[in-house]
């Protein structure tokens, strides 16, 4: 197989080398996306010799103004070319300690190098020698595989795991992002080599869920992950929701099929990461809160709960600790709400306080709502998505009518105590909550005017101790 390959940069490495009679090639990921039609912007190419030679000298007939930047310790040089990444690094043989995935490198030949990837399917290359310029170098059938939908390894799928253990998880993702099957002997593998997962470090293991969850079909991976028992070790709160407890002949429902079904509902919706990963722990406390009573299951509180857990999760896994865990907690903590309002009558009064609580956030909290129904009753799950068309359109309505998105209150506490001449106290909290309840009922309006005649209005048939 040849390709037609007419970048400027291509041409311009096999013009290089052709003179200094050197090898390169186009390695792994882009010459995969090439043969799937899929779009790469990020392009390595290896060198017979170093790599870091090679992308100044490319860098300078291409455009003086490219900045080369340059990982010495790694010997791999990159730069952006017309919105494009190419990294060079030199062809290197690789050998491993056991308690560490960072290899003993050494300088090596272009089928050592292949030897090293982690999977057949990124184990391809194209020559950009003058003499078989384009041609692709398929040393592991690796375009069979692609044709069967085949995830596996170059070599013993044993040693390359416990080499690397972090293969375990690309594999897993790469199975997702392309839905493709992995090969019996690698998965077994996987599974045999499961535990040497704790040398990664918990960034690099997250780095590879944020790519299955952002996946098209993100279960995949999640229940590839249940399956070699990696889910356990990297995320058992989430395992934790897998299995069926039965008790007097009353079951509950398998909380972990639901929620990557609710994962996969949402994905086809919108592919907002930190909102997938909302529906991904929607559920995540009701493992904490499971009680039978009145032989039936229930799981009272547990988006209370989860909201309140979610940080320390967040914090063991070392995940980011900011406004994106706020709005998971915000979406976990409110997912029940247009879930009630959807089973029974709509009142104006529930919605303003729906979205007075959601602010910002309501689009994204309905969408999350709407994806959470997961029944295979045809005719439950029509009258929610029924009753969450009412919901929308009184939100509508309302917001239209009252202004109350991202809702602050018309009087502040500051303004009651100079109005009363009052100094803090509980008192001007309980106003200010007894305005917000009358604005949000309906029963007056949202306006500062309306506020401070009811405040005094409050103060006259009220005892408060002022």
């Amino acid at each position: 197989m040849k390709f037609n390959l007419a970048d400027k940069v291509f041409t311009t490495v096999s013009e290089i080398i052709d003179k200094e009679n050197k090898e390169a090639y186009i390695i792994g990921g882009w010459v995969r996306d090439l043969i799937l039609n899929r779009h790469s912007k990020d392009v390595d190419i290896v060198v017979v010799g170093s790599g870091i030679e090679l992308a100044n000298k490319l860098a300078k007939k291409l455009d003086t103004a490219i900045t080369v930047t340059v990982f010495k310790n790694f010997g791999t040089a990159m730069f952006k070319y017309q919105n494009i990444e190419y990294e060079f690094v030199g062809a290197r043989r690789e050998s491993y300690n056991r308690n560490s995935r960072n290899p003993i490198v050494e300088d090596g030949t272009l089928e050592d190098d292949l030897h090293r990837r982690d999977l057949t399917i990124n184990a391809l290359a194209i020559s950009l020698q003058k003499n078989n310029f384009g041609e692709l170098i398929d040393k592991f059938d690796a375009i069979k595989d692609i044709e069967n939908k085949i995830i596996k390894t170059p070599t013993n799928p044993d040693i390359t795991f416990s080499d690397d253990p972090l293969r375990m998880l690309r594999a897993i993702r790469f199975a997702t992002q392309l839905n493709f099957n992995i090969e019996e002997k690698t998965l077994q593998a996987i599974k045999d080599n499961v535990q040497r997962i704790s040398i990664i470090t918990k960034e690099r293991i997250n780095d590879e869920l944020n790519k299955i969850i952002i996946s098209k079909k993100p279960s995949i991976g999640f229940l590839k992950l249940a399956e070699t028992n990696l889910l356990e070790i990297i995320f058992p709160e989430l395992y934790n929701l897998k299995g069926v407890e039965i008790v007097n002949n009353v079951g509950h429902k398998d909380n972990f099929f639901h929620t990557v079904q609710v994962l996969d509902n949402i994905a086809e919706k919108t592919d907002k990461l930190w909102l997938r990963w909302a529906a991904l722990l929607h559920d995540i406390a009701k493992p904490i809160t499971k009680k039978f009573i009145n032989n039936a299951w229930t799981f009272h509180g547990h988006e209370m709960v989860g909201a309140k857990i979610i940080s320390n999760i967040f914090n063991k896994m070392k995940m980011p600790t900011n406004e994106n865990l706020k709005y998971i907690q915000k979406l976990v903590g409110l997912h029940l709400r247009p879930i009630i309002l959807s089973s029974e009558e709509v009142t104006d009064a529930a919605v303003r306080r729906l979205i007075v609580e959601a602010g910002e956030d309501l689009d994204d909290l309905m969408t999350l709502c709407e994806a959470d129904i997961t029944s295979k009753n045809d005719e439950k799950v029509q009258r929610y998505m029924t009753n969450f068309k009412l919901v929308r359109q009184k939100i509508k309505e309302l917001e239209e009518k009252d202004a109350l998105r991202n809702w602050k209150s018309p009087i502040s506490g500051e303004q009651i105590m100079a109005a009363l001449n009052l100094q803090p106290s509980k008192t001007i909290g309980i106003i200010k909550e007894m305005i917000k309840d009358a604005i949000l009922d309906g029963k007056i309006e949202n306006n500062y005017t309306a506020a401070e005649n009811y405040m005094y209005k409050l103060i006259q048939e009220n005892n408060f101790i002022i």
